[in-house]
């Protein structure tokens, strides 16, 4: 890995606010970002990367390329569940298993915003269907987790209701913002997109170091129960994502040549969902442990990704 790009990605200002935010639970300082300018940094970030990403959309033609490289990452969205959830099931009950592995067969909207980030200062840009790409990776990875919990259920009194999440994980509020913005952003002229530039673009990067901030926060005060479960979460939210990235930054080359969408995708197959994934198992699998599967995602997994992750899934892309 080059060590450059490792210190330069660990000076990123809004890494550093990350860190700020653990910090500061540790310090027991009382910094917090309101609940609701949380919510709405959060909404912003969804639309001003979904709005962004149909613009570039709209300049891009449907190639063979393009539709490889959704059936790859759907593929991706349903594999990683299935051999995950049989690692775990070794050590931890069905309704977790499947939960967790619900969860890092989905994706995580804000390591995507960040690694999109991540790209702009290393002077690249990723093509706007990875936006879409994103956005369809959410269900399939729900879906799955719970048919293998309906599958390896022996109480067989938690039924899965597949309807209901099947509309839950297609509504859930950050894909169907995301999906809107992005549709919205296809159909704007460029003349009408310039009118809310400003917003979009020039304010995204302080949005996003505030809302890393308030990230920080929220793992900080997880990771206190966290380490009661053992160290088998721990290691497996540390060391799955990083294999899940590397071996998908290798075998991107087979999709495309691209360097940036072959980093996406590395940075999606790494990535764990906390936010659709736990949404949708409060709803229909109520045993399945919050306190368990949350804290691996947010507070292991997404550290671990934006810190060394993204250097080295770029550093094995340009360098394999």
């Amino acid at each position: 890995m080059n060590f450059n790009l490792f210190l330069e990605n660990l000076t990123n200002p809004a890494l550093l606010f990350f860190i700020l935010g653990i910090l500061s639970v540790y310090l027991k300082s009382d910094l917090e970002i309101p609940a609701n300018s949380s919510k709405f940094i959060s909404i912003y970030l969804l639309f001003s990367i979904g709005f962004k990403g149909g613009q570039e959309l709209s300049r891009e033609a449907f190639t063979p390329e393009i539709f490889w490289s959704v059936i790859f990452c759907i593929g991706l969205s349903l594999l990683i569940p299935i051999y995950t959830f049989f690692v775990l099931k070794r050590k931890l009950n069905v309704f977790d298993s499947g939960a967790i592995a619900a969860a890092y067969g989905s994706v995580s909207a804000v390591t995507f915003v960040t690694a999109a980030s991540y790209l702009e200062t290393q002077q690249m840009s990723m093509h706007g269907h990875m936006v879409a790409i994103m956005a369809l990776m959410e269900s399939p990875a729900i879906i799955i987790g719970l048919v293998l919990i309906s599958l390896y259920n022996k109480e067989k009194k938690q039924n899965v209701n597949k309807t209901e999440i099947l509309k839950h994980s297609l509504t859930n509020g950050s894909v169907l913002l995301i999906l809107g913005s992005l549709v919205i952003g296809y159909f704007a002229n460029a003349k009408q997109a310039e009118g809310i530039k400003p917003f979009t673009n020039d304010l995204f990067k302080g949005f996003l170091a505030i809302f890393l901030l308030d990230m920080g926060i929220s793992s900080g005060k997880k990771l206190k129960s966290f380490f009661s479960f053992g160290w088998f979460p721990f290691l497996f939210a540390a060391i799955i994502p990083i294999i899940n990235g590397t071996i998908v930054a290798l075998i991107s080359s087979t999709i495309t040549s691209d360097i940036s969408n072959r980093f996406i995708f590395a940075v999606l197959a790494a990535s764990a969902s906390y936010i659709a994934v736990p949404a949708a198992m409060k709803i229909t699998v109520p045993k399945a442990n919050p306190g368990l599967f949350l804290p691996m995602a947010l507070a292991i997994t997404f550290p671990i990704n934006i810190t060394i992750g993204l250097p080295i899934y770029l550093s094995i892309i340009q360098n394999f």
